[in-house]
């Protein structure tokens, strides 16, 4: 007989035929209750054994985290909580869990700390909390495939090793095959890259941005979805040094259309997540919301999960520009009563809180904001003709603040090779990137979205090394 898997048996209506499940066991109670899973579905299905007809040394192999096939007759549920369950008439106990052994284990059915199953990241996926979380992640990466896919773009796959640091900021890993405890020198006594594996000194990606711009100067429309790499040493619960971004790009767009897509990306994510996980979706939601009702009123979140991907799916985001937001909230109350913790003023990065406070408490939907200071933007941003700003966006959401950064890409040589200057960035180890502008230049616009952000929001996880199956951090790359 071929296996079914669980989530097409409680989908079923066929009772009174046979079936063969295989799964983990959840639990076995009353030595004739098994609670069966196998991670198609957070919901178990329930196999009722009649022990007589059971060898007793079959039975005392079956524990929590015992991996068993199934095979029994599907009938009408006698219990609450399931239409179906199955009479079982075959047991094969595939691999045992010794009970003593997963004591120590996250799969010891209790309640758990999340430090405590990172700790055990390799047995954590068993859990209901991070099947959920993992199976939505799925779903996530298939609708923005499909988002793109639907929409004519082309994924291009850009380097994980390079040569340029997209974001002029450094934290870069190196990369190298040298000695190293002698590595060869030149005569200066610097170490001698031309004796490296590529001849040169390379690192890993952080973005694959300037790339996915090369394909979008042929391809019209382009979008990656890779791997990046930050060498900050930032132990926080919203930083990776191993992370996934999305990163479109395209030919003669410009900031109102970047804005435009963006819009449309992020609200078709909330909605595939709202349509497609309801079951894991409901119990990640449940979970938060008791979660919640254990804290403090101010430490609450305002809107619950499900409330907050509807937030995104229902309203038009709000649009202004940096400055008019500066303004807003030197005007707003939290400022004028020393509510803040950082200060604003104008060419500050906005903190989160500022962030939170425009999006949930002033204008109540999602903002994007544009026009930043030139100084606390990347070099390849467009200036603008007022001289102190760039065609710069980023979105902002409940709950998170930040999800997506964009602009429009500087398409002018002249004003290109200036910024280069301005940022100290060698045009000589970029002359591929500002040959696009010397052949066939036009305007054209891109984001990033970080992967691992947008799985926070859609789940509700409040720590971006729980979204991730094995999160890199500082001091941290086990398994």
């Amino acid at each position: 007989m071929e296996r079914t898997k669980i989530i097409d048996v409680l989908r079923s209506e066929a009772t009174g035929s046979d079936v063969l499940v295989k799964g983990w066991v959840r639990s076995f109670r009353a030595n004739r209750f098994i609670a069966l899973n196998d991670g198609s579905t957070i919901k178990n299905i329930q196999a009722v054994v009649d022990f007589e007809n059971f060898d007793e040394a079959i039975l005392k192999k079956i524990s929590t985290g015992a991996a068993l096939a199934v095979t029994g007759t599907l009938i009408a549920s006698q219990g609450s909580g399931q239409a179906v369950e199955i009479q079982v008439k075959e047991i094969e106990v595939l691999g045992e869990a010794d009970p003593e052994e997963l004591r120590k284990t996250v799969m010891q059915p209790k309640r758990h700390s999340l430090e405590f199953l990172r700790e055990q990241a390799h047995l954590r996926f068993r859990t209901n909390t991070f099947g959920a979380v993992f199976r939505i992640r799925h779903a996530v990466a298939f609708a923005i495939h499909k988002f793109f896919n639907d929409r004519g773009f082309f994924y291009l796959h850009t380097p994980i090793i390079t040569g340029s640091d997209a974001e002029g900021a450094g934290e870069m890993f190196r990369i190298s095959t040298l000695d190293p405890i002698n590595p060869p020198l030149t005569e200066d006594g610097e170490v001698d890259y031309k004796q490296d594996f590529f001849g040169k000194q390379v690192n890993l990606t952080v973005s694959g941005q300037l790339e996915a711009e090369l394909g979008a100067m042929a391809l019209g429309q382009v979008y990656t979805f890779g791997p990046t790499f930050r060498a900050e040493n930032s132990n926080t619960s919203r930083h990776l040094a191993e992370f996934w971004m999305i990163e479109p790009e395209v030919a003669f767009n410009n900031l109102k259309d970047n804005m435009d897509l963006t819009e449309d990306f992020l609200k078709y994510i909330a909605d595939y997540v709202l349509t497609n996980c309801e079951d894991d979706l409901q119990f990640l939601h449940d979970r938060e919301v008791k979660e919640d009702s254990q804290k403090p009123t101010a430490e609450r979140n305002e809107l619950n999960l499900m409330d907050r991907l509807k937030f995104v799916v229902d309203n038009e985001f709000k649009r202004l520009t940096y400055t008019e937001a500066i303004e807003v909230l030197k005007r707003s109350k939290p400022y004028k009563k020393g509510k803040f913790k950082y200060d604003v003023e104008w060419g500050i990065d906005l903190q989160s809180e500022h962030e939170r406070y425009l999006v949930e408490k002033e204008f109540k939907c999602p903002v994007i904001l544009t026009d930043y200071p030139s100084e606390i933007k990347a070099f390849y941003m467009r200036q603008n003709d007022d001289g102190k700003t760039v065609a710069a966006m980023d979105v902002l959401f409940p709950g998170i603040g930040e999800i997506v950064g964009g602009s429009q890409r500087e398409e002018r040589l002249d004003m290109l090779r200036k910024k280069c200057g301005d940022f100290n960035v060698s045009e000589e180890e970029l002359d591929w990137y500002l040959d696009t502008r010397r052949f066939g230049t036009a305007e054209h616009a891109g984001f990033g979205l970080g992967f691992e952000r947008m799985v926070m929001f859609v789940t509700g996880m409040t720590n971006i090394r729980d979204v991730i199956p094995f999160p890199r951090t500082p001091q941290n790359a086990e398994f």
